[in-house]
């Protein structure tokens, strides 16, 4: 039987995140910046793989809240959001040097719920992680705890390491935590036992999770359950690994303890579902023979394709793109509102900042937000 920590070294794409007790020592407040050395080493590594490596990193609150000498035990929304102010520079700056020692650049994206559930700003921010990747970046991403409120906030960002997952197809999902896995109850409980794989979350499987333990997150097992649910759904692996020891990501691949769960999709191909299944066209793009030939070579779809719109629709809508005999050969999200679609229709590529006075992307429609329709989806 195959290592299952090949789900980590064979992904193509892999997101990783990061508690605040692991980045923060819980008694002085300062960073661990020994520990974060070893999993910049440990990051550098994948990388050299040929992995895509986006980082997803807890910690700007509890180093501001030392900085800010904010020393209640549970602090105010405006308290919190304050402390996030000044930690995200720190942090940020902490990840900046320790990626820059292995040659890697460190891009920060802040993000909030809003940026994963709307389409106009998941367009946005997946194009610029996507952009931070094809560049050689390493995407250092974090809630902003400094603007959203908290009836948007994710509250922990092991759903936010979901959803980027979920967001970017990624192959695999690890959450570095202060436990080494789920357990059958709360590991301090007498006769809990470990759960090394998981192949679906049951109802069985969530009431094993218990509640947070640590001080500084504010997550628990039963957030990493949901971003198990999120991530398996979009076909990536995710697992649960204990990260307080030096390398983590070696560790695992070492096949230390840690509960993996797994998929039975693939990440694009969950994607493609979700494009083909739920969402509803609101428009339609009329195209040519020539774009209907390249659309079926896996091409994307460009504006000069395009012979006619119809509906009305915002950027980030489905769209149902048909043929001149009005044939649905694929559907997927536009890249451009209604106004503008129609002044670039027709177009090269290259007029598109001339006519709408902006650089917008080359595609109306990109082969990643893109289903044939009657394929397999890929």
């Amino acid at each position: 039987m195959a290592s299952l920590s090949a789900h980590l070294t064979a992904a193509r794409r892999l997101v990783v995140k990061i508690g605040s007790t692991l980045l923060v020592d819980q008694v002085s407040g300062r960073l661990r910046q020994s520990w974060l050395e070893t999993l910049s080493a440990d990051i550098a590594d994948r990388r050299a793989a040929g992995t895509e490596v986006l980082v997803v990193s807890s910690g700007a609150i509890a180093l501001g809240r030392r900085i800010l000498s904010l020393k209640t035990a549970t602090l105010k929304l405006e308290d919190s959001q304050a402390a996030a102010a000044v930690g995200q520079i720190a942090l940020a700056h902490a990840w900046q040097q320790h990626l820059a020692r292995h040659d890697l650049v460190a891009g920060q994206i802040l993000l909030t719920l809003n940026d994963t559930e709307e389409r106009r700003r998941y367009l946005n921010a997946r194009a610029t992680l996507n952009t931070l990747l094809r560049q050689g970046a390493v995407p250092v991403i974090n809630e902003n705890d400094t603007v959203a409120t908290s009836e948007i906030r994710y509250g922990d960002n092991d759903r936010l390491a979901a959803r980027v997952s979920s967001m970017m197809a990624a192959d695999c999902l690890v959450l570095l935590s202060d436990v080494d896995g789920l357990y059958t109850a709360p590991p301090e409980t007498p006769g809990a036992a470990h759960v090394p794989v998981v192949e679906e979350i049951t109802a069985r499987i969530e009431a094993m999770a218990g509640k947070p333990t640590s001080g500084l997150g504010s997550g628990g097992m039963i957030t990493k359950i949901e971003a198990g649910r999120i991530a398996t759904g979009a076909g990536a692996a995710m697992v649960i690994a204990a990260g307080s020891p030096d390398h983590p990501l070696r560790r695992i691949i070492e096949d230390e303890r840690s509960t993996w769960f797994l998929s039975k999709a693939e990440p694009v191909a969950a994607r493609k579902r979700w494009i083909a299944g739920t969402l509803i066209p609101v428009g339609r793009l009329v195209v040519d023979d020539g774009a209907a030939g390249a659309l079926r070579h896996g091409k994307s779809l460009l504006p000069a394709g395009i012979t006619r719109i119809e509906g009305h629709f915002s950027r980030g809508d489905a769209l149902s793109i048909v043929t001149m005999s009005g044939l649905e050969i694929a559907r997927g999200l536009s890249a451009y509102d209604r106004a503008d679609a129609e002044r670039i229709a027709g177009r090269r590529s290259s007029e598109i900042e001339a006519l709408i006075g902006y650089r917008g992307r080359d595609e109306m429609v990109h082969r990643d937000d893109m289903v044939l329709m009657g394929s397999s989806g890929s």
